[in-house]
């Protein structure tokens, strides 16, 4: 909730702002007025207790650049002094993504948010659902021998959902897992019992992990999502190709949780109606 400052308490706050900075920089009067240009009486002045009087927006830029605070804070217009940069740079960050998701960051990134729903959604299949023979048909080619450790991070992901309390969530394109049991487009080649064994363990799974794992389809001529996890209220994670950006302030955490939500409202096929929608697609094989 914003809290709403009349013009005298956002002055006082102003002063008290100003004070408390200057403090922690060990920045005294003559040396403020000397950084911003201004006589020693004017920083005085802007301490003392000169009713509802707000300082020139120049004059508080200028000693909160000098204090290596941001003006919004001084002013009242921010809960935290770090400048708006400085917010961003802790918020945000930007990840190599190893083609077969091996490195270490993926799991942490899991194990930090054990007991917290999880919402993803793939660029293909969800990797840590996928047979050995899907992984090695999909990784093999680009990576060779460290196939097996795209292998070994997917079964770890899929350990975690087993062994943890987490709620998991998984949303992708209706016309993904059509493709796939059709091996058109992105799976053209794909060898007909790899599909076969795919879809058998996408079935045994979406079954014996419910409610625990849902699995959703989403109409893509309808709603679109670009490959997105959010870790609970601590991360949302976009997946970019070569790099995942990664977001940790909560007003974009929870804007990616609502655009989740929405892929699942309008959901094609809902998470307790995917094992008989998947047994349709393997029995026309």
């Amino acid at each position: 909730m914003q809290i709403k400052f009349d013009k005298r308490d956002r002055a006082a706050l102003f002063r008290q702002r100003l004070a408390a900075a200057m403090q922690e920089a060990g920045v005294s009067r003559s040396a403020l007025a000397r950084r911003v240009g201004v006589d020693r009486s004017t920083v005085s002045q802007l301490l003392g207790d000169e009713g509802g009087r707000l300082p020139n927006v120049h004059v508080a830029a200028e000693c909160a650049a000098a204090l290596g605070v941001s003006a919004d804070w001084l002013l009242g217009l921010a809960g935290r002094p770090e400048r708006t940069a400085e917010l961003l740079a802790a918020s945000l960050s930007m990840t190599e993504a190893p083609r077969a998701l091996v490195d270490e960051t993926i799991l942490a990134w899991h194990r930090e948010a054990a007991g917290y729903k999880i919402r993803h959604v793939p660029a293909t299949l969800p990797d840590m659902l996928k047979t050995r023979e899907m992984l090695r048909w999909e990784y093999a080619p680009h990576l060779g021998r460290t196939a097996e450790q795209a292998i070994g991070a997917s079964e770890d992901r899929l350990r975690l959902i087993r062994d943890t309390r987490s709620d998991y969530e998984i949303a992708f394109p209706l016309h993904e897992i059509a493709a796939f049991a059709a091996a058109e487009g992105y799976y053209e080649g794909l060898p007909r019992a790899v599909r076969a064994e795919q879809l058998d363990r996408l079935i045994e799974l979406t079954r014996t992990l419910y409610p625990g794992l849902r699995v959703y389809l989403f109409d893509a001529r309808r709603v679109f999502s670009a490959p997105v996890t959010v870790f609970g209220p601590l991360l949302a994670v976009l997946y970019l190709g070569q790099h995942y950006l990664a977001f940790r302030d909560t007003a974009r955490v929870e804007g990616f949780t609502r655009h989740f939500d929405m892929l699942l409202r309008e959901a094609a096929v809902a998470a307790r109606d995917m094992p008989a929608h998947l047994e349709g697609l393997r029995a026309a094989l």
